[in-house]
């Protein structure tokens, strides 16, 4: 149960539209829910502001689409990561308005857009070193998308062609947070850390030939950044750079909104 449907209910029953015998059985499955396989924490929209997240992967097609299924009864918006595609097919068939990325590899409901963002708006920008590392790097755009915040893309901008990142100065400036996304050694990272002031969250991705480790190089090269300012998130991990993005811009649009509202008064 998300924040707008627990307040819709407790008005309803405050205004004496809702029984409250009502109320207590759709309450009834809060904080969690067991499916025996799966303990869905059906109270985390309410803690973090994000219903629980499916990691599809290792999962079975019908554990992941009972899991979404349950998830989307009682949320507004749900989200699964890792799906391949014989699993979104399977989910799809039962959730027939789940919406399916390839590239991402999320699978996505929604009853409703999101209101857009107002031009001017702090943005978020993922910065890709090749094109081959697109996919955990629309993981991390598509999942801040998803959750509401701004997000721009420049991809393969890596350093082996250093002037394809030059050219988007102005576009590496005027973000308030940076998803830097980057295989073989990682360098992008530093270099990005040392162009911008905003926080640069480092995604180092499992692609590269065999010294690259399955992702170990860039992950060591971002950890070990000589630039101040990088956050580094786990290999491959674009959902949780997103999640950590949106978060810093969810805090930073509070504040400014807190400050307009202290000016105003």
């Amino acid at each position: 149960m998300d924040v707008e449907k627990l307040r819709a209910l407790l008005v309803g029953v405050q205004d004496g539209r809702v029984p409250v015998d009502q109320a207590m059985s759709q309450l009834r499955t809060l904080p969690y829910d067991d499916l025996g396989y799966a303990t869905l924490d059906l109270h985390r929209a309410l803690r973090q502001g994000l219903p629980e997240v499916v990691f599809c992967q290792n999962k079975t097609t019908e554990q992941a689409a009972a899991i979404l299924e349950r998830l989307w009864e009682g949320h507004d918006r749900v989200m699964g990561t890792r799906a391949s595609p014989e699993m979104a097919v399977a989910i799809q068939r039962r959730l027939p308005t789940a919406h399916y990325d390839a590239m991402s590899r999320l699978v996505t409901l929604a009853r409703s857009e999101l209101p857009p963002s107002p031009a001017g708006a702090p943005y978020a920008l993922v910065v890709s070193g090749g094109t081959a590392d697109m996919p955990v790097a629309e993981e991390a755009a598509q999942t801040l998308e998803f959750l509401g915040s701004p997000t721009q893309r420049a991809y393969d901008v890596g350093v082996a062609g250093l002037h394809r990142l030059l050219d988007r100065m102005d576009q590496l400036a005027g973000a308030e947070v940076l998803v830097s996304v980057a295989g073989m050694e990682g360098a992008l990272t530093s270099v990005v850390a040392g162009l911008v002031s905003c926080p640069v969250i480092g995604l180092p991705t499992s692609v590269g030939y065999g010294a690259n480790f399955g992702g170990l190089a860039p992950l060591l090269a971002m950890l070990n950044s000589c630039a101040p300012g990088v956050a580094v998130v786990n290999i491959d991990n674009g959902f949780g750079a997103g999640v950590y993005a949106h978060r810093i811009l969810s805090r930073l649009g509070r504040e400014q909104e807190s400050t307009l509202c202290i000016r105003t008064v």
